[in-house]
């Protein structure tokens, strides 16, 4: 039994990096007033990136380069359209998302001929399990041994900067001359102009940020937890980014604990696959699949209680004349 905890606790860190990540993403966006329904977008556009180009170089690192560059580019397609051009930040964003699952499979099936696939990544054009110190000569030890060799230790380096990036957003957000005023415009964006503060310039790089930490989720979700791009390989962990950080109220520590949440949610039910329940048989593996989005439907609904948006969520800032 305490292998299978540690089994399942490992699946949870592993699958809740990308979505902490692209949680923390919204975070950024939305607390400085820019809605990001595109988080799914730019985490698809950045994963084909860093495969593809993971896939000609055999290096996973400029993969990651690439995935930060192309979802930095919809992120600022999406200020323009919504901070520049004043337009409908829910268009915006459902309309990345369109783009980006129609040109990624479009372009892969152009580029590499298998179906909107990339090829197969491996070596240096993948990143590689990090063992920390210790961890072989520790994992004998009953109890601590394992939790160090097994689930502490053995992960991606995207997995250890997604855990890094939740105490590092609450520290830029809370105790920064950046994330006090980026929280302010969210808040009331006039008072922020009146002080002389360019409001659109705090969006701005707020997506900024947005686009650099979904990038990092995409690149995590072909070049580290998978070995390659394969069309619409998100699966909507956009949304369930977005569902995590409405149920933390648009926190960083309380987005972090609610993405291990989904993430235990989606390792529990991938444990479930090939069990007998009492005797019945094993349930259909579709309904094992749909488990952790109908929990989380569940969760959002009874337990989260009032979610206060920013303020000025959602809106285009006209400067008073």
């Amino acid at each position: 039994m305490f292998l299978d905890i540690l089994l399942v606790l490992d699946s949870t860190l592993r699958i809740s990096a990308p979505l902490i990540l692209a949680c923390l993403a919204g975070l950024f966006a939305e607390r400085s007033g820019v809605f990001d329904i595109g988080l799914e977008g730019k985490m698809l556009a950045a994963a084909f990136a860093a495969a593809a180009t993971a896939a000609v170089t055999g290096s996973a690192w400029l993969g990651l380069v690439a995935a930060l560059g192309a979802s930095v580019f919809l992120a600022m397609v999406h200020g323009f359209a919504c901070i520049t051009q004043r337009g409908n930040q829910i268009v915006s964003g459902v309309a990345i998302n369109f783009i980006a699952a129609g040109a990624t499979a479009l372009l892969g099936q152009a580029w590499f001929g298998q179906g909107g696939r990339t090829p197969s990544l491996s070596g240096a054009a993948k990143f590689q399990d990090i063992r920390l110190p210790g961890a072989e000569s520790l994992a004998q030890l009953p109890v601590a041994g394992p939790i160090w060799a097994e689930l502490i230790s053995g992960h991606k380096l995207l997995v250890y900067l997604a855990f890094l990036a939740a105490p590092a957003s609450w520290w830029v957000l809370h105790r920064t001359r950046f994330g006090m005023r980026l929280r302010a415009v969210g808040e009331n964006p006039a008072a922020v102009d009146t002080a002389g503060i360019s409001v659109a310039w705090l969006r701005y790089r707020a997506l900024i940020v947005c686009g650099l930490l979904c990038g990092l989720s995409g690149a995590y979700l072909s070049t580290a937890q998978g070995a390659g791009f394969i069309p619409n390989m998100s699966a909507g962990k956009g949304f369930i980014a977005l569902a995590a950080l409405i149920f933390a109220k648009w926190r960083p520590i309380q987005a972090l604990l609610a993405c291990l949440l989904f993430g235990f949610l989606d390792a529990v039910a991938i444990r479930l696959q090939g069990f007998d329940w009492f005797g019945l048989g094993e349930l259909p593996s579709q309904a094992v699949q749909a488990l952790p989005y109908l929990l989380t439907v569940i969760l959002l609904a009874g337990f989260i209680g009032r979610a206060v948006a920013p303020r000025a969520g959602g809106v285009p800032y006209v400067k008073e004349r």
